[in-house]
């Protein structure tokens, strides 16, 4: 919670400053220019524009308003992406669904990354310093690495060269934002682990995602027992999912099976669905049961 508390305060410092018309940072040559590029900073949504070439015009409501009950529990988790186009204004990049959510509850600021003119560079290395850093959460690394790839269109190859981690990490980071704010926000706050949400992240459901949360929580499961649970969980749906259902299912004649049988010298499991295609088993007994029956079908 201090931790939370710090980043808001940090951020809403960096907000004065860009209201100071003494100190207008236009470009990341500017004095200060360093505090901006790569920081979170708490911007009035008052000042934000809609970019007028966004392509998204439909939003769904329901997908809205679950968004904006979320924020009003959790916050902006991720936060919005402007450009400064003059003092104190500012154009939409990304997070539409973010901002018009946020105004749905009644917030008056909302987290922001804000672009300065050529500041390209000094993002990369800023974003490359923090992700760097030791005391980021695993959510906030992930956000990092998404941001190279919105705003820099980085590939997972490229970061991994300039950040020394291994691509296969960094795949693992970005699949934390698929995991339900909810669960991101546990990871931030310390509740479970990283190990925990990338196995959690193993089921698309985020309802069922939540369900393992709680459970994980209220009996302090280790990061192996929630990889059971979801093997578990997963097998539930498995099961579900390849019950035969004897509409769909051909019946193999018995006198079929017979033949088979009486050829192989087996009981040979045949079965065919409806759409003409099936599977035949035929089992063997030792090395040389299988011999025997590769034999029979060299003939």
């Amino acid at each position: 919670m201090a931790k939370a508390i710090k980043k808001q305060a940090l951020g809403r410092g960096l907000s004065a400053l860009l209201k100071d018309p003494e100190n207008d940072i236009k470009s990341a040559e500017d004095t200060n220019a360093d505090k901006v590029v790569g920081n979170i900073i708490e911007l009035e949504i008052d000042a934000i524009e809609i970019n007028p070439f966004q392509p998204r015009t439909n939003f769904n409501e329901d997908s809205l308003k679950e968004l904006a009950t979320s924020i009003k529990e959790l916050g902006v988790i991720q936060p919005i992406t402007v450009r400064k186009v003059e003092f104190n204004k500012y154009q939409l990049i990304s997070g539409e669904r973010r901002l018009r959510a946020s105004k749905l509850v009644g917030l008056t600021t909302v987290p922001a990354y804000i672009r300065l003119a050529n500041d390209n560079d000094s993002l990369v290395m800023a974003l490359v310093e923090n992700i760097q850093r030791h005391d980021l959460d695993p959510i906030e690394i992930a956000l990092s690495y998404q941001r190279l790839i919105d705003e820099i269109q980085l590939t997972q190859e490229q970061m991994s060269d300039r950040v020394g981690k291994k691509r296969s990490t960094i795949a693992n980071y970005l699949r934390l934002l698929r995991l339900d704010p909810i669960i991101q926000t546990g990871i931030r706050d310390g509740f479970i682990s990283m190990g925990h949400g990338r196995a959690i992240i193993n089921i698309e459901n985020h309802d069922a995602q939540t369900d393992i949360y709680h459970k994980i929580i209220s009996e302090n499961l280790s990061v192996r027992e929630t990889e059971a649970l979801v093997k578990s969980y997963q097998q539930k749906l498995l099961g579900n999912d390849e019950k035969p259902s004897k509409a769909n299912t051909y019946q193999v004649p018995e006198n079929f099976q017979k033949t088979f049988a009486s050829f192989f010298g087996a009981k040979v499991d045949v079965k065919v669905a409806n759409n003409g295609k099936g599977k035949i088993s035929i089992p063997f007994h030792s090395e040389e049961d299988l011999q025997r029956i590769i034999k029979l079908l060299e003939e």
